[in-house]
């Protein structure tokens, strides 16, 4: 099965300036994608991105940018699926290779590993799935603790826990998207769907999980990066 891995890297971050570029540990955030992405047995991957900097640093990572994303595909309400869309369309024009399926992989979850990218290409193998997506356990953060407020009243909702305070062990387990890998097959892209009827789910640890979206998440990430995971960087 040929997979292509697309890296979305646009350069309007609003959270955290220039945050595809910005130094995590002694790395640009974008090379930890990228270093794994080479690694992995993807079957080609390319960055999409329009601004010249990003695609400068990307090169020097040694992914050269064979394009820029158009403007239209660069604004603030552009959608994940028509970016990938053009870059797979693009890349199968550029190589003239047809590729079987594509896997999404945000820049901004930086600590999932080539063995990560490559379990989920074999559990599509494996399952003939649609998609394979990475997920956490969301743990003590489960929704049948959440509740509902009106008028400053907590209210319990219909899917709530059977006694306040029930131990999270007697939940049934549920499963939140941690952004790290979206694995499509190419007709399913195409129908417009990442997910379409048949999804496997690929569980990560809570330690490589970190998703930067503001200041605090990189903070964060940077705290893991040094006194959970350790690495050298």
């Amino acid at each position: 099965m040929k997979v292509l891995g697309i890296i979305p890297a646009r350069g309007g971050s609003k959270g955290v300036k220039k945050k595809n570029i910005k130094l995590l540990g002694d790395k640009p955030l974008i090379q930890y994608t990228i270093d794994e992405a080479k690694k992995s047995t993807l079957a080609n991957v390319v960055l999409s991105t329009d601004d010249p900097k990003i695609a400068e640093i990307s090169a020097q990572c040694g992914l050269p940018v064979p394009f820029m994303r158009p403007e239209l595909l660069a604004t603030d309400s552009a959608k994940s699926i028509p970016v990938m869309q053009h870059a797979l369309s693009f890349m199968e024009e550029h190589d003239g290779v047809k590729y079987d399926a594509i896997m999404m992989l945000q820049p901004t979850t930086p600590f999932r590993l080539a063995s990560d990218i490559n379990e989920a290409i074999e559990k599509m193998e494996a399952t003939n799935s649609d998609s394979v997506i990475s997920v956490i356990d969301v743990e003590g953060h489960h929704p049948a603790r959440m509740k509902y407020l009106e008028n400053g009243t907590l209210i319990d909702p219909a899917f709530c826990e059977e006694v306040e305070n029930q131990p999270r062990q007697e939940l049934r387990p549920m499963y939140l998207r941690n952004g790290a890998i979206y694995l499509t097959k190419k007709e399913v892209l195409l129908n417009n769907s990442f997910k379409g009827n048949t999804c496997q789910a690929q569980i990560m640890p809570l330690n490589r999980s970190a998703n930067i979206d503001t200041e605090h998440d990189f903070a964060y990430a940077q705290w893991v990066l040094k006194e959970v995971l350790k690495w050298d960087a």
